[in-house]
């Protein structure tokens, strides 16, 4: 019958056994990794190939605060509309309203709420750029499908819920120039960030 110092024992034995297996896979991957790199591979695992331009573009879809990295394209809240029933909708609701079952976020109202016990974050009360909800909207949504909707699609939602946010009229179009220039309610909500890696993107 084992004892506990018995036990102890043998988990610290198997722990050593472990490790010294361990080193000895590495030594022996270290020298593989040489002679894998002697014969021209490019890195240590001998497969793979280096990214494209066309590769690289088709990842790089961030779209800064100040509009940099907005594709061209436009859409007014007309046209949004039926793009929001059609993909947003379901989740989201008719009105915009959210929905706690889904997990999907009320996106208008509560602006005048985040000093309040009972903040309310929407689009409307809380994001500080408009170019955020291209950015957000173009590369996760529609949840089921994300990255689905053109450029214009989506510069049609964005002017419809700000549209239905009452921050911009109902015949505004949304575009690369246009979008940018949109003052939310809560743009000095936030208390900037001078740090190099956040702002150089350049």
């Amino acid at each position: 019958m084992w004892t506990p110092s018995a036990k102890l024992a043998a988990v610290q034995g198997a722990l050593m056994l472990l490790g010294a297996a361990a080193v000895a896979g590495l030594v022996a991957m270290g020298g593989r990794s040489g002679a894998i790199a002697g014969d021209g591979y490019q890195g240590p695992y001998g497969f793979g190939t280096p990214a494209s331009e066309a590769e690289i573009a088709a990842m790089d879809i961030d779209i800064m605060p100040d509009g940099h990295g907005l594709p061209p394209g436009s859409g007014t809240p007309a046209e949004g509309e039926a793009v929001y029933q059609r993909n947003c909708a379901p989740c989201h609701g008719a009105n915009l309203e959210g929905s706690a079952i889904l997990g999907a976020d009320r996106l208008i109202g509560g602006r005048g709420s985040l000093a309040t016990v009972e903040p309310i974050k929407t689009v409307e009360s809380y994001w500080p750029y408009a170019t955020t909800l291209y950015d957000y909207i173009g590369r996760a949504m529609p949840f089921n499908l994300p990255g689905s909707l053109s450029a214009d699609e989506v510069y049609a939602v964005v002017a419809y819920i700000l549209m239905r946010a009452n921050i911009v009229e109902a015949g505004t179009e949304m575009n690369a120039q246009s979008l940018p220039q949109v003052r939310m309610p809560n743009r000095d909500g936030f208390i900037p960030d001078s740090r190099p890696d956040v702002f150089d993107y350049n």
